[in-house]
């Protein structure tokens, strides 16, 4: 074989590599970490995104150590600004891309038709659990929802009472499980939870916006492949369709 031959085929195989690789890192898809109540939300917007994306949902404190300990996450949102913060601190996450564009309520609820609360106070709680009932929540020191929760009791004068009582879970999904199965008479979930699945639970007592917790959902790129995807999940289409699931619009 002559020396331009040799050439043409030495350049049509670096062309031929060069758009491989270029097909091989499109093809490598975004990964995106998120709390259990925002898959189905996150899912729905990135739907649309142009290249493929994975989304994983857990809790927010079990994502927060798993990206500490290098877990390939591109975009990370979390239902707890705390672990946010634990992680900017360490250097994990790209800090110009942090937004907060959403929020969330709690709701008190009971399996499927179940009769709304009298009130809140130790003696109509401790009836509807009985002498063996539980109320299902996250657990108080890693889940966002579980803490949010613990917040609300704490300040209803009810937490000493209620903590022995607790099935603590380690995500507000898995508390809207046990309810919905009525392996327990109360949960406390998200109203979003609500939204995506109504016929799980049964709200038994809505509690009043002014003793809500400030519940807001924190999203940032982990590397900067994933940077246009968590500016798009704050972008206000996004946010229109948080808001279709159940979340609060947050004002910027």
């Amino acid at each position: 074989m002559g020396l331009i031959h040799k050439f043409y085929l030495g350049l049509c195989t670096g062309l031929v590599c060069s758009v491989l690789m270029t097909s091989l890192v499109w093809a490598d898809p975004l990964r995106v970490f998120v709390a259990a109540s925002l898959g189905d939300a996150v899912k729905a917007i990135t739907d649309t995104w142009p290249q493929e994306v994975v989304v994983s949902v857990a809790g927010s404190g079990t994502i927060a150590r798993q990206v500490d300990l290098g877990a390939p996450a591109d975009v990370i949102m979390l239902a707890n600004l705390d672990w946010m913060n634990w992680l900017d601190a360490r250097g994990k996450i790209q800090t110009d891309t942090r937004a907060e564009p959403v929020g969330n309520l709690l709701v008190l609820v009971g399996p499927a038709g179940a009769g709304p609360l009298a009130d809140v106070d130790r003696a109509t709680l401790l009836a509807r659990l009985g002498s063996t009932g539980r109320i299902a929540m996250g657990e108080h020191r890693s889940v966002p929802a579980g803490q949010y929760a613990a917040e609300w009791f704490k300040s209803q004068g009810l937490w000493s009472v209620l903590r022995p009582r607790l099935a603590e879970v380690d995500n507000v999904r898995a508390a809207l499980a046990l309810v919905s199965r009525g392996e327990v008479p109360l949960a406390v979930v998200y109203q979003s939870d609500l939204v995506v699945a109504p016929d799980a639970a049964t709200p038994v007592w809505d509690i009043p916006v002014h003793e809500q917790p400030n519940i807001r959902y924190g999203v940032a790129a982990v590397t900067p492949k994933g940077t246009d995807l968590a500016r798009a999940l704050a972008a206000p289409e996004a946010v229109a369709t948080f808001a279709r699931f159940g979340f609060l619009p947050v004002a910027p």
